[in-house]
């Protein structure tokens, strides 16, 4: 059965500049739980968030873009990575509006702004208005949703 127009997502991919439709990506939770190891799962599948100052990426300030760890999606880049002091890994914007999504979270009696990856629905982090210009938004991501690729450059889309 080919794929219906509905079932495909227009990413951005960083690398080369360009759009392409892609499948959703759809998994069982056993699969998920199959593929990565269970930090990854608790946090990108169940919604989890690691502990600050504990994750991979908080502190790192090499050049790359940041993937998602469950689709290989382009999420974000070095060079919009900022030091929040907060812990988390702090972006002040994706490299594409179209790969990421964002939803009303309301869990721990808090209001806040849940970011997803948009080809694999993974949970990401929050987003916050309280970052740098021009953006004044703070993606505070967690370490365990991202895999990090040194030295590509992004194409970020305007």
């Amino acid at each position: 059965m080919l794929p219906q127009t509905h079932d495909l997502i227009p990413v951005y991919l960083a690398e080369t500049g360009t759009i392409r439709r892609l499948m959703k990506v759809a998994r069982t939770d056993e699969e998920w739980q199959q593929i990565l190891d269970k930090n990854t799962y608790e946090i990108t599948r169940k919604g989890r968030t690691e502990p600050a100052f504990s994750g991979a990426f908080y502190a790192t300030k090499n050049p790359g873009l940041y993937r998602c760890a469950c689709c290989g999606t382009d999420l974000f880049s070095s060079v919009d990575k900022f030091e929040s002091g907060t812990g988390w890994p702090g972006f002040s914007r994706p490299v594409s509006d179209m790969n990421i999504r964002t939803r009303p979270d309301t869990s721990f009696g808090m209001t806040r702004t849940e970011v997803l990856c948009a080809l694999c629905d993974a949970h990401l982090g929050h987003v916050f208005d309280d970052g740098l210009l021009p953006s004044g938004l703070r993606y505070c991501i967690n370490s365990a949703s991202l895999c990090f690729f040194p030295g590509i450059i992004a194409i970020r889309q305007e």
